[in-house]
Parts: structure tokens; sequence; C-alpha cells
């Protein structure tokens, strides 16, 4: 018996270590961000705690009560499964805690995907370390030619894996800008789908921005000076996503019509095309200066136009099938979606 235990803890073993050798470079990123969100996790303190140090400012303290009315405002009223997250802060010393890396074929709106346990696909890859998300980015330049970026992460959900707490660098947000964002990773812990990341991110800035009105709506009444703020704002905001759907649908255009030209040809085309997106952002009407010279320091690449897709492409959908078969009641909209998609 005991030869035949030996056997199998041997066996095992060889798996253990022939999985890892396999799925070398998945485990190692594995363990890197696991330590990267336990440091967060580990360093953050409770709001109670925060709210009592002496250096907490007045401004600080406001936001803070922003975000639990807006994180109860949202278990109450808009059918968000409730959960402790953001119960806790962590101080990022005013520096990004989450660098996000993603990639995009040269010629065609295509992602890059990665393959994780769990979630399944994702067109994009977060660290915590700022040097090893670079690294990641040089070398797939180096490796396929392919458009790739590294940007800054605002926030983002563990999907209930762990309490996920406010980030410091939220406060500096606008009351609505900052409802929104708590609802909208709130909404991810409500509902993800596996292999899904459009529709997941979709629906997330639909409830986050949608809710938010209702939340502000709540608390100053419809038509009250910051209501009528955010949704200036968010029409100024809705102006420029459109223009740049529309600009990445004639990109993708252009991308399969000169499949079979050649290289330096289609980096011609794709540079010309890039350059008038930039220069005719002047011809859209904005309500105030925010996006006054947006291009003029700034070329955008594949992944640039792919995140706009991938955040807003279904948004009109989502806002059409709310009104004409929920009548505008969001937390009836998010209750039969959860029963109709299973999630994580």
């Amino acid at each position: 018996m005991k030869k035949w235990l030996k056997r199998i803890g041997l066996a095992l073993l060889v798996l253990l270590v022939l999985g890892y050798i396999w799925q070398f470079e998945l485990v190692n990123y594995g363990i890197m961000q696991l330590r990267g969100q336990l440091k967060v996790v580990n360093n953050a303190m409770p709001l109670e705690d925060f709210l009592a140090l002496p250096e907490t400012t007045e401004e600080e303290k406001e936001k803070i009560a922003i975000i639990l009315e807006a994180r109860q405002f949202a278990f109450d009223s808009l059918g968000i499964n409730y959960s402790d997250n953001y119960t806790t802060i962590f101080d990022q010393e005013d520096k990004p805690s989450m660098y996000v890396v993603t990639a995009c074929e040269p010629y065609a709106l295509k992602s890059r995907l990665w393959r994780f346990p769990v979630v399944g696909s994702m067109p994009y890859k977060g660290f915590f370390d700022r040097e090893k998300a670079l690294e990641e980015a040089r070398e797939m330049r180096a490796a396929d030619s392919i458009d790739v970026s590294v940007r800054t992460a605002g926030g983002w959900s563990t999907l209930g894996w762990f309490k996920d707490p406010v980030l410091s660098n939220m406060l500096k947000r606008s009351e609505g800008d900052l409802a929104s964002l708590i609802i909208h990773e709130l909404t991810h812990g409500t509902l993800f789908v596996k292999d899904s990341v459009t529709f997941n991110e979709n629906l997330a800035s639909f409830i986050g921005d949608e809710g938010a009105v209702l939340f502000l709506e709540s608390k100053y009444g419809r038509g009250s000076d910051p209501v009528t703020v955010f949704k200036s704002r968010k029409a100024d905001e809705e102006r420029f996503k459109n223009y740049m759907l529309f600009a990445s649908q004639q990109l993708d255009s252009l991308y399969k019509r000169m499949e079979n030209e050649e290289v330096a040809e289609k980096k011609r085309l794709k540079n010309e095309m890039i350059d008038a997106i930039r220069t005719n952002m002047d011809t859209v009407s904005f309500s105030s200066d925010r996006y006054q010279g947006f291009f003029e320091d700034f070329t955008p690449n594949n992944t640039y136009f792919m995140s706009f897709l991938r955040y807003n492409s279904q948004l009109g959908l989502l806002e059409e099938e709310l009104n004409t078969n929920f009548g505008g009641d969001l937390k009836e909209y998010l209750e039969a979606l959860k029963k109709t998609y299973p999630s994580l």
C-alpha cells in the first residue's frame, strides 16, 4: 500500500512539474500578479480608519462619503450584488497601481488575446510592476511588429477573489465620475461572462454611467446642477466616443480593402488615415474645451481604436434594449441579464 501511495505521489509530482514547465510563463505571471494583488489588499485600511487619520482632508472625507453612498445605492437600487468591496482604501502614494498592456494586429482591428484560467481569453494583460509591463510591450513589438500600448488603470475588479479597495487616486475624480467608476467595477463583480470581454466592458460602462445619473438624481433631484453638469460632461464624452467609433469603422474598412497591398503601401495608407482622424477631430463640436487639441501630442495606434470598440461599441444596443424591453428600469434590466448569462 505504501509503495502505491509513493507511486501516486511521485506521479502527481511529475504532473505538477510538467504542468509548470508547459505553462511556465503563465504560472510565473500568475505568481507575480498574486504578489501585487496581495500587496494592495494587505496594505489597505478600513475606510473608518482612513477617515480618522489627522492628515485626511475634508475633500477626501467628502469623496469617501460619495463612494459609500454610491455603493449602497448600487446595492439597493440597481440590482448590484452585495459585497464588501470598497470598504477599505489603498494609498497609491499618488502613483498608478496597475499597468495594462494591449496589442493589436498592425493592419487589422484584431486584438492579441491572452488565455487565462477561469476568465478565459482576455485582450489585455495587467501588471503591478511598470517595468514588467514595458518589458512585455518591448518584447511583443520586437517579436511580432504589432501595435502595442501600455496604459494605467484607474480601477479594476478581482471578481470576488479579493476584497477590492478604494484606490487613493480615485478620490481626485468628480462626484459623478467617481460614482460611475464604483458602479462600473461593482457591475463586473455582479456579472462577468467568460470569454466575453466586449460585452462585459460595455455592460459595466453602461450600468456605470446610467447608474451614476440615477444616483445623482436621487441625491440632488432631476434637473439639479450636479446632474446637469455630469450629463453635459457625458454628452461631450459621447460625441468623442461616437467620433472614435466611426473612425474605427473607417479604419477597419481600409484594412479590409488593402489586404493584398505590399507592407510599405499598407503602412502609408494607415498613417494617412490616422493623420486624417486626428485632424478631423476639429470638426466635432463640444460644449467644453476638454477635447481641444486632444491629438496634438498623441498619435493613436490600433490598440487605441480597439479600446473604443471594446468599451463602447454596444452601448447603443444596451440602451435600446433597456428602454424597449424594460421601460428604462435599470434594476429590472440587470436582474434579467443576471438570469440570462452565466457569470463567473
